[in-house]
């Protein structure tokens, strides 16, 4: 275990984490898992989820940047790394240089690869109606695909899109799926691989696909989901502070920036140091924490680096207060914020140290 020096962590369990790749497969009968693992794992801690994964005999992951591409070759030297965002023409050579699978996305990025004459593996991402990146027109596509497979310094791994509404509007989805298919249809020879579902996708539907050989898994690998119902999944992170000092407060007097709370009878406030440089930013002063397994209300203006919470004679100095990952869910933060789950973990600063649970072991 990490040492702490400040008593607010993460703990990321990877028994949950495991059980959810395994509910995956559940649903996914003879297709191979690409892990996301972009944006620091959602929160969760990149390196370390990924040596489990490992482990777990896992050699494969997908990021969104060069730079976490390049973050996760320097401690995997021999997994395949798929790079689902944009790269500028002048990093090909880098990404050339690291093994490391790119996107074709762009005209601008197609040419370039052509052009460049090192050795570059690559995925082709067809736009089937999110309009973010990709290539839409389906003769152009066949057309590249055959052109990228008979370049000898090219190795045209995979051929993919990414669905906009696979949680909630099935039309839409079925819109994008028939756009895809039809854009296979015209292609003689498909790339080794062909991937199309994300989380939603992969629960929902990518048991009915014959054309697919792999599915991306993010938020659900995590313990997450925009699903209704949701998938039998644990989510994977929960966030704790401990009471670090107890005010006892006279009726009228205030706490925090702005003297907003203030005391209506003798009450006691328990501070927690985490605020919104951690990432639990200011909307959340209309929350709870979880103390002893009861909840308590945090009030007044939450700190760059504290928050307050308003505790009773239960409650003492160096108890836990669980932020989100028991009685509160990250759901419950996202529907206090007017958010999602993705945002409340992508938003956990790194000043937040991530302390891993492994059958009951920290690491």
């Amino acid at each position: 275990m990490m040492e702490i020096y400040r008593p607010t962590w993460a703990e990321i369990n990877l028994d949950h984490l495991w059980h959810n790749v395994l509910e995956a497969k559940k649903h996914t009968p003879h297709k191979i898992m690409i892990p996301v693992i972009k944006a620091n794992a959602y929160g969760h801690g990149a390196i370390q989820v990924m040596r489990f994964l490992y482990e777990k005999g896992i050699r494969i992951a997908a990021v969104s940047l060069l730079e976490e591409a390049l973050e996760i070759r320097e401690a995997f030297p021999d997994i395949e790394i798929l790079m689902l965002g944009p790269i500028l023409p002048n990093d090909l050579i880098v990404a050339s240089k690291y093994h490391i699978d790119i996107t074709i996305y762009s005209q601008e990025i197609y040419e370039a690869v052509k052009s460049l004459g090192l050795w570059v593996t690559c995925h082709l991402k067809v736009d089937s109606g999110m309009s973010r990146y990709g290539f839409i027109k389906p003769k152009e596509i066949a057309l590249m695909v055959e052109e990228l497979q008979m370049m000898k310094h090219v190795s045209l791994k995979g051929i993919y899109t990414h669905f906009a509404t696979a949680s909630e509007d099935e039309t839409f989805y079925k819109k994008q799926l028939t756009r895809f298919k039809k854009v296979l249809d015209m292609i003689k020879t498909l790339p080794p691989m062909v991937h199309i579902s994300n989380s939603s996708s992969a629960f929902k539907y990518e048991k009915e696909y014959r054309f697919t050989t792999h599915y991306r898994l993010g938020i659900s690998l995590y313990g997450l989901s925009l699903d209704n119902p949701k998938p039998d999944l644990k989510p994977v992170m929960s966030l704790k502070s401990k009471i670090v000092q107890i005010k006892n407060l006279k009726p009228l007097e205030c706490v925090g920036y702005g003297a907003t709370y203030c005391a209506k009878e003798d009450e006691k406030i328990g501070i927690c140091p985490i605020g919104y440089a951690d990432g639990w930013i200011r909307k959340n002063k209309t929350g709870f924490v979880e103390i002893k397994g009861k909840k308590y209300k945090i009030v007044g203006i939450i700190c760059m680096d504290a928050c307050f919470i308003k505790i009773d004679e239960d409650v003492h100095v160096g108890d836990t207060a669980t932020l989100y990952g028991n009685m509160i869910s990250v759901d419950d933060v996202a529907k206090r914020l007017h958010t999602i789950n993705y945002e409340v973990c992508t938003s956990l600063s790194y000043r937040v140290p991530r302390v891993f649970i492994k059958g009951e072991k920290n690491d």
